[in-house]
This record gives C-alpha cells, structure tokens and sequence, in this order.
C-alpha cells in the first residue's frame, strides 16, 4: 500500500498541492489568452490609429505583438506574476493614449459628406441646410449639388424602410425615406464620412477610423447611386406608423444632425451604425420596442420588422420571402433615366 494512502493526513496534503498547482496554471493560461486578445485588439488599434505611414503602422503593430507573444510565453513557462504585471502597465498606457483619440469635423472629407447636415424647427415646418441633390454617373463622376429645403411635418404621410445589399445577405445599409402629400421624398442615412480617398472598412470601424456623418438626400441621389451605379441590390418597405410617430422620428433625425454638427462621433460597426441609431431614436418613440439580434445583422431587418409589426400595408401573415420580393425596387430603379421621376417609378407595381 503506498505510503500516502496509508497516511489521511500527507494525502490530503498532496491532494491540495495538486489541486493549488492546477488552479495555478488554469489562472496563468486565462491570463495569457486574455493577453493575447487583447493584445490583437491593441495590434489593431496601432495599425488603424497609430500616426504615420503604412511602415510606421506595420512597425507598431508587429512590435507589439511580439512584446505581448513574449510577456505571454515567459508567463506561462516560468509561471512568473511580473510578466502579466508588465503587461498591464503597457495596456494601460496603449488605453491611455487610445482615450486620447478625438472625433473631429475638421478633416479633408469626401464630396458626399463634406457638407454637415443642419435643421431648424419652426412650428410644423423644418427647413434642412445641405440637403444633398447629386446626380452620379460613377463612383467619381458626378454633379454635386447641395440645397436649403422646407418640409412642412403637417404634409407628412409615408415613412418607409429602404434596405441595400452590397454583398452578403446578412449585412445591408438601412434608411428611412420620408414622404409628402405633394410627392417629394427624403432620404435620411446614418453613413461613416470618409476621408477624401479613404474606403469603408467593417474592421477599420471598430479602431475609430471613421466618424458618423447624417446625410438627408433625394431618393434619385441617395437609393439610385446604389442600385445604378454601385450594383446594389434594394428593397423598400413601407412602415406602419401613425402621423405623430413619423412627426417625432423625422425630429429625431434632426436633433441627431444638429448634434452631430457640433459634437462629432465616431462611427461604430456595431454600436452606432445605421441601423442601431434608428433603433435608438425609435424606441424614444415607442419605449416596448424590443431589442433583436437582426439589428446587427442588418440584412435580416424584414424578419425583424415583419415579427414586430411595424412593416405597413402587408398581411402579417404574409411569409416573409413574399414580402422580400414585393419590396424589390432594383429592377424598377435600374430602368430609370437620370432625368425621371425616380420616386414614383420604383413604387409602381407591375399589374
């Protein structure tokens, strides 16, 4: 019989030993993958942020990543506490310089942001500064044109979803398309403002490398450079929402603006893009909206939208793969001339 098991007393002493050596490497290998995470966060955040050219960036980033890999390897094999401890000072001083990085409206800003959207309320009406009116052959061939417009809120009668899927059927950018009595439609889309040159990233989103810019635009501009001239494919849902409930999200929209104007935010991919905003700005409205996961996944919002109710002029118990294809305008919009009444074409049905 061994000479532990014979004796209660050492064997329990062994058991413990074992049980603190175990506890003590569990505690050292979640330490080291949470090292590790963070540390490919802060890798990012180097590349994205860090001043200076594509090298710069590279040399920061990959520098990084091998003082991290290092303090992680030298952690585990001499199961050491000053490793982590130095660690934590240098995620401290990367959060502390993170904290430092500033939103600004200050920048050399592509033309289709480069005007800040404005309103001001007087009594019903809202007049909107830079109220954008471009007219787009290509990606970089257009006529821009920026307007000062009126809109009178007691003339308010549709609102509608407008969906564009560029890729995977998961992801989509959501609008909200306003409509008049007297036909007129705006368009108004949460979007990240790039930088002259610069291209969307759903990486480079989560690393502060855009701010959040609010355009209000025609439906010619702003839906039909979508599916005319990027190949976008969109869709477009009425909302069923009473006069009031529209009256305050189109102010919604313009207390976001005006904020915006004089507070710049940072873009989000997940926590302030174009569909959480609306999300936001909606449940100000109607406080028992519930929260959903296809708020993320944008490119699910039908489901969504059709669960809650809140898709208009459609039988709920429409599946949801009819009311995708009832809502297709693609088709209607790509057949449009420069020169036609965009609005009204892509909401007429076939016979």
């Amino acid at each position: 019989m061994p000479f532990a098991l014979a004796n209660p007393a050492l064997a329990r002493d062994v058991m413990k030993q074992r049980i603190r050596m175990i506890a003590r490497m569990l505690l050292f290998g979640l330490l080291a993958l949470a090292s590790l995470g963070s540390g490919a966060w802060g890798a990012l955040a180097l590349w994205y942020q860090l001043p200076g050219g594509t090298v710069v960036k590279l040399l920061g980033s990959v520098t990084w990543s091998l003082v991290v890999i290092v303090l992680a390897g030298v952690a585990i094999s001499r199961r050491s506490w000053l490793p982590p401890g130095i660690y934590l000072v240098l995620y401290a001083l990367l959060l502390l310089w993170w904290s430092s990085i500033a939103p600004s409206n200050l920048r050399d800003w592509a033309d289709d942001v480069s005007r800040p959207l404005t309103g001001r309320i007087e009594g019903h009406q809202v007049v909107l500064d830079n109220v954008r009116d471009f007219t787009w052959r290509a990606d970089t061939d257009y006529d821009a044109h920026w307007e000062t417009r009126r809109y009178d809120l007691d003339h308010l009668v549709t609102a509608d979803a407008v969906l564009s899927y560029w890729g995977s059927q998961a992801i989509a950018h959501a609008m909200i398309s306003f409509g008049f009595d007297d036909g007129r439609h705006v368009v108004f889309s949460v979007e990240i403002r790039r930088e002259r040159g610069e291209q969307y990233s759903a990486i480079g989103g989560f690393f502060k490398q855009f701010e959040t810019t609010l355009v209000a635009a025609d439906e010619h501009d702003i839906i039909r450079v979508r599916t005319n001239v990027r190949g976008e494919d969109d869709y477009l849902y009425p909302l069923r929402m009473d006069k009031p409930a529209m009256r305050e999200l189109f102010l919604s929209y313009v207390h976001a603006a005006n904020r915006l104007a004089t507070t710049p935010a940072f873009y989000n991919t997940l926590t302030s893009n174009c569909t959480t905003i609306v999300y936001h700005m909606a449940r100000q409205i109607e406080p028992r909206l519930p929260w959903d996961i296809r708020l993320l996944f944008t490119g699910y919002l039908p489901e969504y939208l059709h669960a809650v109710g809140a898709v208009g002029a459609v039988d709920r118990s429409v599946p949801v793969d009819v009311l995708r294809e009832r809502s297709r305008i693609t088709d209607r919009a790509r057949r449009t001339r420069a020169t036609d009444d965009f609005s009204r074409a892509i909401r007429e049905r076939a016979p």
